[in-house]
């Protein structure tokens, strides 16, 4: 009878744990390749052009900052990085306070709970466009609302509705990213909750801990990695969205999307470049935004004694 040698025993059990070990990423290589290549290629060719490299167009001017300094130099480009900041974070602050009481709510029983956790997922399945042409039925200055109250003799005409929509305020922008984006984060919190279970608040309340100081000091910072990654999504599709605030903003100025498709639609070639370098500074300053909130979130995990 043949005896292995430990030589080859130890053989076998090393290709064994590199085969476990390697198993995950060469199955995962073919999508990360391929995303890889779509995602970092397309960026790669926009800092490129943003540079003044585009031969597709005629132009070799790399390296050059002309197409930044001439954005940089538009009329109206400060309030447009103002105006994309607004449409950003608003919605974003008063989506997640919104979301975070109606996972609160949700978790507890009450009549007709089951039916609230159907109807507040829909507009995770309806497309933002629905939700525009649906904002401009329900607050367009001829809408349902307008004629509403008209027909109630609230307003003497329709033309006398606040202006909701087509303005910097942005109503209808926000109503829009709310009424899709409350549906996303309560999702995301309500999970977060029910794995976590209220062992740890009635604790709290067995000690005395009131409403407050448990939400405070118990609940919230256990929920606060699914708040930061809500709003991380919610953030960075708001800062980089296009069609919302196209066809619902104000017009001049424009949010950076928009003014990047605008740019990017012209006539000349030579201002597609223009929108390049648009589209790589919104880029760079929603990434510092994020990387600054996320070094705050840490330094707040680190003050709570969790590294």
């Amino acid at each position: 009878m043949a005896i292995a040698s430990p030589t080859r025993n130890r053989g076998h059990a090393r290709w064994a744990t590199w085969r476990r070990r390697a198993y995950v990423p060469v199955m995962l290589a073919p999508v990360v390749l391929t995303l890889g290549v779509l995602f970092f290629g397309s960026l790669l060719v926009a800092l490129l052009q943003s540079f003044g490299h585009a031969p597709i167009y005629g132009i070799t001017e790399f390296p050059t900052l002309k197409h930044y300094r001439s954005l940089f130099a538009l009329p109206g480009f400060w309030a447009s990085v103002g105006l994309t900041f607004y449409y950003a974070i608003v919605p974003t602050i008063v989506g997640t306070i919104a979301s975070l009481y109606l996972a609160l709510t949700l978790r507890r029983r009450f009549r007709g709970r089951r039916f609230v956790q159907f109807v507040y997922k829909l507009p995770l399945m309806i497309p933002y466009l629905v939700g525009v042409a649906l904002t401009i039925v329900l607050f367009g200055n001829g809408g349902i609302a307008a004629r509403t109250l008209f027909a109630l003799g609230v307003i003497d005409s329709t033309g006398d509705f606040p202006r909701l929509i087509y303005s910097h305020a942005g109503w209808g922008v926000m109503f829009v990213y709310l009424w899709k984006q409350i549906p996303f984060t309560t999702l995301i919190l309500y999970s977060v909750l029910m794995g976590l279970g209220k062992e740890s608040e009635e604790a709290a309340v067995t000690l005395g801990a009131g409403r407050w100081q448990t939400f405070w000091h118990v609940t919230l910072p256990q929920i606060m990695p699914g708040v930061v990654s809500a709003t991380i999504i919610v953030f960075a599709f708001n800062f980089g969205s296009f069609e919302v605030p196209f066809i619902l903003g104000g017009g001049f100025p424009n949010t950076l999307p928009v003014e990047a498709w605008r740019a990017f639609d012209d006539a000349d070639y030579s201002k597609r470049l223009r929108a390049m370098a648009i589209v790589m500074f919104i880029g760079v300053l929603s990434s510092a935004v994020l990387i600054t909130y996320l070094a705050a979130y840490r330094r707040f995990e680190r003050l709570r004694g969790r590294q």
